[in-house]
């Protein structure tokens, strides 16, 4: 406890007081003095005048709640007026005590205020607790709806078994590019979340199309790029708190130039995340092997990238695609 009173007796007798029921008490002549004390250490609980020199109780008071708020103060004056104690009670102050005053009052105060800001600290980790607990039930139940869309993304890969391991891939070179472009943490992880979902609509895709070898018609290939809204629809209702990841499920067929689908946006119109998967989509597409051609090397890709820069893809992510290549930030993955 630090005791601030400019009388030094009785600033003396609280002292005595305070340190008979078990206190280790401090004490100071004014509110700068006590100020500097608790700034080398802090205390649990200050008892000090409200009238003092340089810096007196109310001033006292509001610097403590700002600098150390888990200290509780108690302030003593021979102020009656009830607005002067209700201003010291809305800035802060755990009790207001007026002199004169009996020791066993002194006593009674200070032990309200302890208990007071026992509980106010019990209050705080309990808040905190819940927090965390909060947190960690919506990571338990993230990654458990995340095992969920990778049951669906494995039974997509059973039907076309050309592309297994697609939606990783795609999900692991659009996080690079994100990291390539500088983007947020948050904004990483969920274009990453996309790109592992991104094709999840192709369930809705006739089996006879989507392991068709030879070209598509008209309407095949219609029937086929109707997957992004498919999956849209299927995410939506379970992904409210990711819309970055939305968006590319979406909008990862879009093209720079506005000819994509399927709501044929244009330049930066279209969602950055989904410039960035498209990109990664183009990359993983171009490298993997078909039945009916090889796969194109990382430098033949990223070739082919580069040339459909300002038509198909964003220039500025195809520049990102370039740096992680260089820098070996980007390489193929198996």
């Amino acid at each position: 406890m630090l005791v601030v009173d400019d009388e030094p007796r009785l600033r003396q007798v609280l002292v005595r007081l305070m340190t008979r029921d078990g206190f280790e008490c401090r004490d100071a002549a004014d509110g700068a003095e006590a100020l500097a004390q608790l700034e080398r250490e802090p205390v649990a609980l200050v008892l000090s005048d409200l009238r003092m020199p340089r810096v007196d109780g109310i001033e006292l008071l509001r610097r403590v709640r700002e600098r150390w708020p888990t200290t509780g103060v108690v302030i003593v004056s021979a102020t009656t007026e009830v607005d002067v104690a209700v201003s010291c009670l809305a800035l802060g102050a755990m009790d207001y005590l007026v002199k004169p005053f009996q020791l066993d009052e002194v006593r009674a105060r200070v032990r309200q205020a302890l208990e007071k800001r026992r509980l106010l600290l019990d209050n705080a980790r309990y808040r905190l607790r819940l927090e965390e607990l909060v947190a960690e039930q919506q990571r338990r139940l993230e990654s458990l709806f995340l095992a969920s869309m990778q049951t669906l993304a494995d039974a997509l890969e059973v039907k076309d078994p050309y592309t297994r391991g697609h939606s990783v891939r795609v999900s692991r070179y659009a996080a690079e590019l994100a990291r390539a472009l500088v983007l947020p943490d948050e904004t990483v992880r969920q274009i990453e979340l996309g790109g592992h979902l991104h094709d999840l609509g192709k369930i809705g895709v006739r089996e006879e199309v989507l392991n068709k070898t030879g070209p598509l018609t008209n309407d095949e290939y219609a029937h086929v790029m109707a997957h992004p809204v498919i999956g849209w629809r299927l995410l939506h209702p379970l992904m409210a708190d990711a819309p970055i990841a939305l968006d590319v499920v979406r909008s990862h067929h879009e093209r720079w130039d506005g000819r994509g689908v399927p709501d044929a946006l244009a330049g930066a119109a279209i969602p950055l995340a989904a410039r960035v998967a498209a990109v990664a989509d183009g990359l993983d597409a171009m490298t993997s092997h078909r039945p009916y051609r090889r796969g194109r090397t990382l430098a033949e890709a990223t070739a082919e990238i580069v040339r459909c820069a300002g038509a198909q893809y964003d220039p500025s992510v195809v520049e990102a695609l370039e740096r992680g290549v260089a820098t070996g930030t980007i390489t193929l993955l198996a």
